[in-house]
């Protein structure tokens, strides 16, 4: 099956013009525009800022003609709306400018998993995202190799060598925040813990555990409050932490929809933020910065990583109908540790 082309919208700037001004042959716009993994992040950049430039439209329609539209199954179960907010923007940018389509289906237990599996591939779905907290299901992965379905796993802490899959470092990132949080004066640090079946939320607890104790500093079990990434098990695990008989001065909750709920805590307790108490998340979502103060915090590409899902996807799906060989891909992307208001010195 030949690769597909970008299509020129009639009367506006082609395919050639945005080359040029890239400075990239029209084959690699093409490649860009249709999702392919195999253009370098540099280079991309260098397309998405010429086609913004240029406001090239390709045609569309005119492409799904010529190749067929390919459809891309979203199965989701994610508690942070934030979360899903910000992967579902990634996903269908991608999705346009690669012609493909977004089938979205929600489920919750395991019955309902499989039945929404079911239902995308009858609804012709020729490959299926799976973002946290599904991509770490051995269900849902073990059904999806059954019916031999494309799939790319999100997030998760542990990839299969089976599955593509698209991540960053949480241990890393979670070994930064910690750092921080020490490098500033902390010595009493609570955590909040995330869903015990996220492997991210198992490697975000053990990197805090690892550098309470490379500091030469011991974690007592009270320390760690039960969450399971909800603003609702936000608020009860911050208040085991903040009601105890001494309080720590700094909060790591392992994301931001906990670690909002921790600063609704503190401000109903009276406690300034961060002169009595520190507090930090995970994921930068938009609540990390329309809460006050706004949250210190290790950002998680989650709008680049669903675009890097897709594209990936898209690639295993051609590659697959032009009869060749799609080894599993695994790609790291980069993680940033956001320092903003909520965090400072004890009793700065």
């Amino acid at each position: 099956m030949p690769s597909p082309v970008a299509i020129d919208t009639p009367g506006g700037a082609t395919v050639h013009d945005v080359a040029r001004l890239a400075g990239v042959s029209a084959m690699t716009v093409s490649r860009v525009i249709n999702g392919r993994a195999s253009v370098s992040a540099a280079t991309r950049g260098k397309v998405d800022a010429a086609i913004a430039a240029l406001r090239y439209q390709p045609n569309l329609a005119a492409r799904a003609a010529r190749t067929g539209t390919l459809r891309i199954g979203l199965l989701y179960s994610n508690p942070s709306a934030a979360y899903m907010s910000e992967f579902l923007v990634g996903a269908m940018e991608q999705c346009s400018q690669s012609g493909g389509q977004l089938l979205l289906e929600r489920c919750g237990d395991l019955a309902s998993q499989r039945a929404a599996i079911k239902k995308l591939v009858a609804a012709g779905v020729d490959g299926i995202l799976v973002p946290p907290p599904l991509c770490d299901s051995p269900e849902v992965q073990a059904q999806l190799n059954r019916i031999g379905m494309p799939s790319i796993a999100v997030a998760t802490g542990q990839p299969s060598p089976a599955i593509s899959a698209v991540r960053i470092d949480d241990y890393q990132g979670a070994l930064a925040m910690t750092r921080h949080l020490l490098a500033l004066g902390h010595r009493d640090i609570g955590f909040i813990q995330g869903d015990p079946a996220h492997t991210p939320a198992l490697l975000r607890q053990q990197a805090f555990l690892d550098a309470m104790h490379e500091a030469g500093l011991s974690v007592p079990p009270q320390r760690l409050a039960q969450g399971l990434f909800t603003y609702r098990s936000g608020l009860d695990a911050a208040r085991r932490l903040l009601e105890a008989s001494t309080r720590p001065s700094a909060i790591f909750a392992s994301n931001d929809d906990m670690a909002a709920a921790t600063l609704a805590v503190a401000h109903g307790m009276g406690l300034q933020v961060p002169q009595q108490l520190s507090v930090c998340g995970f994921d930068d979502t938009p609540v990390a910065t329309t809460v006050w103060p706004e949250l210190t915090t290790i950002h998680q590409p989650i709008a680049a990583m669903a675009r890097a899902a897709v594209a990936l996807v898209l690639d295993e799906i051609r590659q697959r109908r032009a009869g060749d060989s799609a080894p599993a891909t695994h790609r790291l992307l980069e993680f940033t540790l956001m320092v903003r208001g909520s965090s400072a010195a004890p009793g700065s």
